[in-house]
């Protein structure tokens, strides 16, 4: 039997160490258990030797991708056992079911590089198709010209089909050989021909308008509403979605309005949760931090915590941890600090010493005055310890445009500070350096030189600011809720667990 496989081209697989090897079976030696194969082709490359040896134990798997001499009726492939002696090789010949069928010529493909045989080269085998196989095949002849005509599908000419296939040529099928012995799963199904194929394609337009949505829904909705079933919503009633911080079983009613004030606000806001903000007039406002000032929380503490705040408001602003991290220090944002000789100034002096201690680079503009605030004086020398820079003339100010502008020059009382000309001189600087800016605690009144924010931060409650505030943000400064109450303040805090909260108009 060895002989027998003389001249046939294999493909041996080796492993990953030893790789592929493709030739012609030259000797096979049952003693010594090896096969040799001629003319060698390694891993795609002709080999420099012409013979090689290969022993039974170096074989991991043999395929036969050719054998010699016409009318051979045995089918080759991936095998596990031969008759060749070799153990782990071989080839499975394909036997006849009850001594009956017909013969169909199947090609044996090929992988063999250069000079060994392609697909179309290569000879053809015969494979035995039983009785019980053919009727199968008329049956799914059937079924796929039914299910063609009735569906109204259009299939084209493929390279398997009626034109260009030999008038004597039948399909292969599906011979009850292994799995590397048959042929595609598709070509098996659908490589039968059909006779009869639609001039026109499938209407899917036309059909889908034929199915009117709303009749059908508004016929389940009527049966739905007879039978008393709600089994499912119907199309107008959208089903509830929640957020991720939302629950979905509601223990009592929601009470949006937990903020009363006590007399009439001229102007409310909502937060992002729908709780109702209402705004304060400014002497209420400037009762409640007396207050609480005589409670304990002193402007010193009120200037940090308004700084914190600020500060932190403006880092988001500037980009947060996508622009103030490690890998971003060619990126360092300016900042520029106008601040008057007041309260409001001290409250952004604050604020850019922490910006500055989170590597912001803060030019603080201060103008020059004989007598300054205590809390101002604090202030500065605070500001003096960090990397930032003061200037008390606006030629000192950046030419070119910076990150954002932070304004405290505005104040409640000292109206008459927007007649200085320091002043005007910086108000023209911040409208022309086209940079946003940010108000802190910006006052009621509006001036038609003073600088239009984009952001507005107001203190505990906000006040009544008008259009040219910007989009409001409320801080909180730590005002006890009693101290609210003994203003005549019903107060709930609508922050939650945020310190800075965006506010917006109702």
């Amino acid at each position: 039997m060895a002989t027998d496989w003389l001249g046939s081209i294999v493909s041996i697989n080796c492993g990953e160490s030893l790789g592929v090897y493709q030739g012609r079976v030259s000797a096979v030696d049952q003693v010594s258990q090896t096969i040799s194969l001629t003319r060698p082709f390694h891993n795609g490359v002709k080999c420099l030797v012409p013979e090689v040896t290969f022993r039974a134990g170096d074989i991991t798997e043999l395929k036969i991708l050719e054998i010699p001499g016409p009318g051979d009726s045995r089918q080759c492939g991936d095998l596990q056992q031969t008759d060749m002696g070799i153990p782990g090789v071989g080839c499975q010949v394909g036997p006849s079911q009850n001594g009956t069928g017909k013969m169909l010529k199947k090609p044996i493909s090929s992988s063999a590089p250069q000079n060994i045989p392609r697909r179309t080269d290569v000879k053809n085998q015969d494979i035995i198709i039983s009785p019980q196989q053919q009727c199968s095949k008329s049956y799914m002849d059937r079924h796929v010209e039914t299910l063609t005509q009735s569906k109204g599908f259009r299939r084209r000419h493929n390279s398997w089909s009626s034109s260009s296939r030999h008038p004597n040529q039948v399909t292969p099928k599906k011979s009850g050989l292994k799995n590397g012995q048959m042929k595609s799963k598709d070509d098996e199904c659908f490589g039968d021909d059909i006779d009869e194929i639609p001039d026109t394609d499938f209407d899917f337009e036309g059909n889908l308008a034929l199915f009117d949505k709303a009749a059908v829904f508004e016929e389940i909705e009527t049966y739905e509403r007879r039978s008393g079933t709600r089994s499912r919503g119907t199309p107008n009633e959208k089903p509830a979605r929640y957020r991720h911080d939302e629950n979905i079983l509601e223990s009592e009613p929601i009470v949006y309005r937990r903020i009363v004030v006590p007399q009439n606000a001229n102007k409310e806001f909502c937060t992002d949760s729908g709780l109702v903000v209402p705004s304060v007039s400014y002497e209420l406002h400037k009762k409640l931090l007396s207050v609480a000032e005589k409670h304990g929380l002193t402007l010193e503490r009120r200037l940090e915590m308004t700084g914190v705040c600020a500060s932190q408001m403006a880092l988001s602003l500037l980009g947060g941890p996508n622009r103030l991290n490690p890998k971003n220090v060619h990126q360092r944002p300016t900042v520029a600090l106008l601040c008057g000789p007041h309260v409001k100034g001290a409250q952004g002096i604050s604020c850019g010493r922490h910006l500055s201690n989170h590597d912001v680079h803060v030019i603080l503009f201060l103008p020059n005055f004989v007598k300054m605030l205590e809390s101002i004086t604090n202030e500065l020398n605070l500001f003096s310890k960090t990397q930032g820079q003061q200037v008390s003339s606006v030629k000192d100010l950046p030419d070119t445009p910076v990150d954002l502008v932070i304004n405290c020059l505005d104040c409640h009382e000292n109206a008459f500070l927007r007649d200085q000309p320091w002043y005007k001189a910086v108000v023209d600087w911040a409208n022309q350096n086209r940079a946003p800016v940010l108000s802190i605690d910006p006052p009621i009144n509006e001036m038609e030189q003073g600088i239009d924010a984009k952001w507005s931060l107001a203190l505990g409650l906000p006040l009544p600011l008008g259009e040219r505030a910007g989009r409001v943000y409320l801080c909180d400064i730590g005002i006890p809720q009693k101290v609210f109450q003994e203003v005549g303040i019903n107060y709930h805090s609508p922050f939650g667990c945020k310190f800075v909260i965006p506010l917006h108009s109702t």
